[in-house]
């Protein structure tokens, strides 16, 4: 081959590479840019559009055991005493079932009940005086009428004697009017004196009455502080002891221990009636609000389960002091019982919204 031939066929060698590195380079790019998506026509007027998927929404909270029905107590104030410790003496056992009536708690009223004799007695004794001085009473003014009428007949007969005067001598007449003048002056004297008389035995009387009103009322005080250290059910239900401040520390109160009035106890509450109240987040509310059942999960007892039912949401929100952050509250009634279902117990709420309770 001549040296222009093999020039010709490295040139056409050199052309075919290029084509064909061009034609894979354009096949390369249309590869990477996918083709477009077909634009769905509108609808037309008059068409039903399809609805859109409900929102199957869960909301997670965090709350505490609750019962709808409970009652504190607490160490109650004494009628007419000052602020002063008493000591616990007898009380029913955390988590004891009691009936109404059945007494809970009972303080010392040994003190008490020394005050409540000696009282009784000083009534008696108020009361027998009283009774003794209205007696004299009664018979200082019989007498004080019998002189009264004894003065007054020695009247009447001295003015008899002066009608006989001038058949009389002039000695006699005179006497008789000494007799009428002196008799004049004693039943003066005597209806004076009685009406004073009167009145300062009135005073004795009743002097002796509010002795005895007092000694009464003081007897009914000490009464009712003696009941008042008696606290007994005021419903059927649970006894839960209460946390206060014994010797330097928290803990239940224990029989010896000195408390003050005002100190809280123990609650009895009605443990078929529990509610779990939680707080939910300004965004998580709507959900809530139309809500209508909740699993509840005890942090204490991870494998126990529990189903619940809205029962009230507050419809204002809160927020803290200086926070940014609203929140509202909700109470759950708990459709089960259990022995395990304790206040102040706290727990975890998954709150099913309407159309995930609608799913199940």
């Amino acid at each position: 081959m001549s040296t222009k031939g093999r020039r010709l066929t490295v040139a056409l060698g050199l052309a075919t590479a290029v084509i064909s590195a061009f034609g894979w380079v354009r096949a390369a790019h249309s590869a990477r840019q996918p083709e477009p998506s077909p634009v769905a026509a509108p609808p037309r007027p008059g068409q039903a559009q399809p609805a859109p998927e409900a929102n199957a929404k869960v909301v997670r909270a965090t709350g505490l055991i609750q019962a709808e029905e409970w009652q504190s107590i607490r160490v109650p104030h004494m009628t007419g005493v000052g602020g002063f410790e008493i000591t616990l003496t007898r009380i029913a056992p955390n988590g004891a079932q009691v009936a109404k009536g059945g007494l809970l708690v009972e303080f010392d009223r040994l003190n008490l009940l020394d005050q409540e004799r000696e009282a009784v007695a000083l009534l008696d004794s108020l009361t027998h005086q009283l009774e003794e001085r209205k007696a004299q009473v009664s018979s200082l003014q019989a007498t004080r009428e019998s002189q009264i009428s004894e003065a007054q007949a020695e009247l009447d007969r001295a003015n008899l004697q002066l009608r006989k005067g001038p058949v009389l001598g002039e000695n006699e007449r005179l006497k008789n009017e000494a007799k009428a003048g002196n008799a004049v002056e004693r039943l003066a004297s005597l209806k004076r004196t009685d009406g004073q008389r009167a009145k300062a035995e009135a005073a004795s009387v009743k002097i002796l009455e509010l002795k005895s009103g007092r000694q009464r009322v003081t007897l009914e005080r000490l009464r009712t502080n003696l009941e008042r250290l008696q606290i007994k059910a005021p419903q059927d239900g649970m006894v839960v002891h209460e946390n206060t401040w014994r010797q330097g520390s928290m803990g239940p109160p224990q029989v010896g221990d000195r408390m003050w009035p005002g100190m809280p106890v123990m609650r009895i509450f009605n443990p078929a009636r529990m509610v779990v109240q939680v707080t939910v987040d300004e965004p998580d509310f709507a959900v809530v609000s139309k809500a209508a059942k909740a699993q509840v999960h005890l942090d204490a007892y991870p494998e126990e389960s529990f189903s619940a039912a809205l029962q009230s949401a507050s419809p204002v929100a809160t927020a803290g002091l200086d926070s940014p952050v609203r929140s509202f509250v909700a109470i759950f009634r708990l459709e089960q019982q259990s022995p395990r279902l304790l206040p102040d117990l706290s727990a975890a709420l998954q709150i099913e919204g309407p159309a995930a309770a609608a799913k199940q």
